[in-house]
């Protein structure tokens, strides 16, 4: 009987243990990756849906505001950064997975760590950066649309009011500004708790 808790405690020492606070981080990195790829595609998913709408319910032969081709040209980079955003949030659940596995010689280091995360949070302000660029430019197409119709103008020339297809693309740009903040505000999180470990 005594030979058998021996062993037992033996083997139970020659398990590799996590220590509690790298298995909190790996949780907290892998947790936060899940949350933050689901918001963003939900958020991407509304983007992409008010830019084909708001694409297909022009008419670019007859409309001639490049406005807001540039904001729907600006809304699509802005989507392509929020996809690689998403994928790099799922590479931050790998990465809390790999923090979790018990041979510590599969961990990355504290560094590689950093830097995934560092590059994600360059990644949410590029994509910020994008998506102001699209809203800018579709503001000021919707103002020099309001600002300009005299009374019958709907009448008289159809394609100088605004229209819902319009602010379509607004509230694309919008939607993407949000997803890219809730990117970087996450990863900004998931580096000062990196820091604090």
């Amino acid at each position: 009987m005594h030979t058998e808790s021996e062993s037992e405690v033996r083997l139970h020492h020659q398990q590799p243990t996590l220590a509690p606070k790298l298995q909190d981080i790996g949780n907290t990195i892998r947790f936060t990756g899940w949350i933050t790829l689901w918001v963003q595609l939900g958020l991407a998913i509304v983007c992409g849906l008010a830019l084909l709408f708001a694409s297909t319910g022009r008419d670019f032969a007859q409309q001639p505001n490049a406005g807001l081709g540039i904001g729907i040209f600006w809304g699509f980079c802005g989507i392509l950064a929020l996809l690689f955003s998403v994928y790099w949030n799922y590479s931050y659940t790998r990465l809390g997975k790999q923090l979790l596995n018990p041979n510590t010689a599969l961990h990355p280091s504290k560094a590689d760590t950093v830097r995934a995360i560092r590059l994600g949070i360059m990644v949410g302000l590029v994509g910020i950066l994008i998506s102001i660029l699209g809203a800018g430019a579709t503001v000021g197409v919707l103002v020099a649309k309001s600002v300009s119709q005299p009374p019958g103008v709907a009448i008289t020339d159809p394609y100088r009011i605004i229209r819902a297809m319009d602010v379509f693309v607004e509230v694309a740009n919008i939607n993407g500004i949000f997803a890219h903040f809730i990117g970087t505000v996450a990863s900004l999180w998931l580096l000062e708790k990196v820091h604090q470990h």
